[in-house]
């Protein structure tokens, strides 16, 4: 348990910074669950569209701390060669 008051406004902090991360990170699931569907419909047009709406998300998430860059870039990578083998 906090003692000091520095400790104490840390811990507030904290809870702060959690429920922002938690927020941020459940968007970015989101979108790549909307290109998942879009994805498994077959529909290219539709999952394009959302992969162009999910990718300034994920790199946001990776500005904000909630994503590694290379973590973000990797589900970037997959997720594009998915759609353009739609394409195919």
């Amino acid at each position: 348990m906090a003692n000091t008051p520095q400790s104490k406004k840390r811990a507030r902090q904290s809870e702060v910074r959690f429920a922002v991360n938690k927020a941020r990170r459940s968007r970015i699931r989101t979108y790549l669950r909307k290109v998942e569907e879009a994805i498994a419909s077959g529909d290219a047009a539709a999952a394009k569209a959302a992969l162009d709406a999910a990718q300034p998300e994920l790199m946001r998430g990776v500005t904000k701390g909630v994503l590694h860059k290379n973590t973000a870039s990797r589900k970037m990578s997959r997720l594009s060669s998915r759609v353009k083998a739609l394409n195919a």
